[in-house]
């Protein structure tokens, strides 16, 4: 390639706009040229530097368009107009599925070297997954499935079980720390591949203790037997006795005392794991559908020996994530393009996962 001289192009940098001079090469044989300190410094097309896109996408990913811009606009003093704001997004998105994509690929299940027996990593490992929703032009609200892989921690001396009420509170139990998200538009055959990735990424194919906790869904507990088949499953506590709060009143529907009565009574013998004396009155007051429910999950609702064993009994930490995701793409009004919601989840999943700067990549 030969030298053609300087050129000059202007850009818009976190400084504020400058205008920058490089060299510039062609080919004439090959008809093509070069910038090659452009590419030194990670120089795209767009107008903006690759740190202010950074501040950008970042911006995008928490709020709306229109909030990044007013918050570019009252903090730092720099008109971009949503407008840029979004095409840079949806650059960087697209960039950012294609190599979420790639890298899925190369981690198949089959492919996942798993260490010698007794050499698991003694960091305790789960995974929770659930569903949201999402308006999709043209098709209307579709679920978008989400996956929460995080560190298991235990208290030192949690409260002596013998010690509870019938009155079960779960917020001295085992904490999540470090959780790392993804969410998925799709069915499970789409979400399955993103979630191995996601525990391949956090050790959990190598972790000694796996335990998934999740709502009553079938769909979950098939996907859960395929990718984690040796993990402990638990139903968690909220939904179960919301369901358990259901089945009274179907048994006494129009007695409320003694619905209330009936419930408290089997809400403790949920907690100590008999729930065939749930299934055996539900049987007998003639609800063989909500005593099948009880039935298809009496082993993920041994909550006392759960317990015991040092494991999450709840939920709450990928319900509140699906409500952080829904913040971003469920608010009022809001219609996406189907390419467009699936670039926002991953990088919306990046930032509430803390990884956003880490896997930071100028388009």
């Amino acid at each position: 390639m030969k030298p053609k001289g300087p050129r000059a192009r202007g850009l818009v940098t976190e400084a504020g706009e400058v205008r920058v001079v490089r060299a510039y090469y062609y080919c004439a044989a090959c008809d093509a040229g070069r910038y090659p300190l452009d590419e030194r410094w990670a120089l795209t097309r767009s107008v903006y530097s690759p740190a202010l896109q950074h501040q950008m996408v970042w911006a995008a990913a928490r709020g709306t368009y229109a909030e990044a811009s007013e918050s570019f606009a009252r903090l730092a003093q720099r008109t971009i107009p949503a407008t840029s704001i979004w095409a840079v997004t949806q650059a960087v998105g697209a960039d950012w599925v294609a190599r979420t994509t790639q890298a899925q690929a190369a981690a198949p299940l089959e492919r996942v070297a798993l260490p010698p027996a007794g050499q698991d990593h003694a960091q305790p490992k789960a995974v929770s997954l659930d569903g949201g929703m999402v308006h999709v032009r043209g098709e209307g609200w579709k679920e978008f499935k989400t996956g929460l892989v995080a560190d298991l921690v235990v208290p030192a001396e949690p409260e002596p079980l013998e010690a509870r009420t019938e009155t079960v509170e779960i917020d001295d139990g085992p904490r999540l720390v470090n959780p790392t998200y993804r969410a998925v538009l799709g069915d499970v055959a789409a979400f399955s591949p993103a979630l191995w990735a996601l525990a391949v990424d956090a050790h959990v194919p190598t972790a000694a203790t796996v335990v998934v906790t999740a709502d009553g869904a079938d769909w979950i507990w098939n996907l859960t037997e395929d990718l984690f088949p040796e993990a402990p499953q638990v139903v968690d506590w909220y939904h179960a006795t919301d369901y358990l709060a259901r089945a009274a009143s179907a048994v006494f529907p129009t007695d409320a005392e003694a619905a209330t009565r009936w419930q408290q009574t089997h809400r403790h013998a949920l907690f100590l794991g008999e729930i065939h004396t749930i299934i055996a009155t539900l049987e007998t007051a003639g609800l063989p559908t909500q005593a099948d429910y009880f039935r298809r999950h009496t082993r993920r609702m041994q909550y006392q020996t759960f317990r015991e064993d040092g494991y999450p009994i709840g939920s709450g930490a990928v319900e509140s994530g699906i409500k952080q995701f829904k913040h971003r793409v469920a608010g009022p009004g809001m219609r996406w393009s189907r390419v467009g919601v699936e670039r926002m989840l991953l990088l919306r999943a990046a930032l509430l996962s803390n990884t956003f700067d880490a896997r930071w990549s100028p388009n």
